[in-house]
């Protein structure tokens, strides 16, 4: 199997090296590594540049933001599994993607997701939050269920099937792309139950009131739009669930 694997990048030189070499020490083969930047003017470019001969497809220009450069990016891919990195983030080990490629074998599925790790933006050894995922049922979604989008594999053609991200939802685009998949198909989901992504504090939609008022915003508007009974209730159970990701143990 080949997966496709999408990082998307704005000014972003003081991450964007360890988030590619992540990809590059992985331990499977057969990897296509897409970098989609937005225009960065702060080095990033030179030192993905770094790594032309492990990098599959680059391009450096202005978008509409990270959806629409993760569109980009599985615009062009040729995977039989698609997946992302976000540039500041970093693999959680060096079998994380044939851990992944093994359980769609095993499993025959169409998604496999698992856990991830909050860490401190300057020391990824200090874990500020844990996002244990549990399996999927066909009521998650009503009871404010949502697995951690940057540990989310799916076969190529489910993604191009739905036609990728919307850019109306803002930050939950990706929340919206889960409800609209699960919503309209009968997918096999399976949940890994492995640590795959150290994901650093500080995201598009974590880290200030601002930013979690603007998601919550948005995680009504597109439950409103795929008519999710009681949208609110389940956006209120959404936020509930993450509270125990701060009880590290």
């Amino acid at each position: 199997m080949k997966v496709s694997l999408v990082t998307v990048v704005l000014n972003c030189s003081d991450y964007i090296e360890g988030c590619v070499r992540s990809v590059v020490d992985q331990d499977y083969d057969n990897i296509e590594y897409i970098v989609i930047d937005g225009g960065s003017t702060d080095g990033t470019v030179s030192l993905i540049k770094k790594y032309h001969h492990k990098i599959h497809y680059f391009i450096s220009e202005k978008d509409q933001g990270m959806y629409d450069a993760l569109n980009k990016g599985f615009a062009v891919a040729t995977g039989d599994l698609v997946g992302i990195l976000n540039a500041d983030d970093l693999f959680a080990t060096k079998d994380t993607i044939s851990s992944v490629v093994n359980c769609f074998r095993q499993t025959d599925c169409d998604i496999v997701y698992g856990n991830l790790d909050f860490i401190s933006r300057t020391d990824f050894t200090k874990v500020t939050r844990r996002w244990k995922s549990k399996p999927y049922k066909p009521e998650s979604i009503k009871r404010g269920w949502m697995p951690a989008h940057p540990t989310l594999y799916m076969k190529k053609e489910v993604l191009v099937a739905q036609g990728g991200y919307s850019l109306d939802f803002g930050s939950c685009a990706d929340y919206e792309l889960i409800i609209r998949v699960l919503q309209k198909n009968s997918l096999h989901l399976v949940f890994l139950d492995k640590l795959l992504v150290l994901m650093r504090n500080g995201g598009m939609s974590n880290g200030s009131l601002r930013k979690i008022y603007r998601t919550m915003i948005n995680d009504y508007r597109a439950l409103s739009h795929h008519k999710i009974p009681n949208p609110v209730l389940v956006m209120l159970l959404k936020k509930l669930r993450k509270l125990n990701q701060f009880f590290i143990n």
